[in-house]
This record gives structure tokens, sequence and C-alpha cells, in this order.
């Protein structure tokens, strides 16, 4: 069921471009791609929390049959 692209790898790929992000001699072009690689992930990372948050919503929504 894991998938490279789950929240969790995104995490982990996130904390390595900050790690990256904050060494003293990382060229700016290099420092430039992995800000943008950093919020491509994060993006997804939004779109996986809120898919999380909508389907524990609706679980937590009383059914219409229940009294």
């Amino acid at each position: 069921m894991a998938t490279t692209n789950s929240f969790d790898n995104n995490l982990k790929k996130l904390e390595e471009i900050a790690n990256l992000l904050s060494q003293d001699d990382l060229p700016l072009e290099k420092g430039i791609k992995l800000f943008k690689e950093g919020m491509k992930i994060i993006a997804k990372c939004k779109t996986q929390l809120q898919k999380a948050k909508d389907e524990v919503e609706t679980y937590l929504q009383p059914k219409e049959n229940e009294t």
C-alpha cells in the first residue's frame, strides 16, 4: 500500500531539502532548484492532509439512518 509519494516519504524528502538548504556552501542555482522542489512537495502534502481530513470528517458525520 505504501507508495513512493506517501506522506511520510514526502516529509523525509522535505527534511533532506531543508538540511541541504541550510548548508553555507550551497550554490544559488541548486538552492533555487531545491526550494522549488520543496514547494511542490509541500503542495502534495497539503493535498494529502486535506484528503485525510475530509475522510475523517465524513466518517465522523452521523449517518441519516442512525438515530
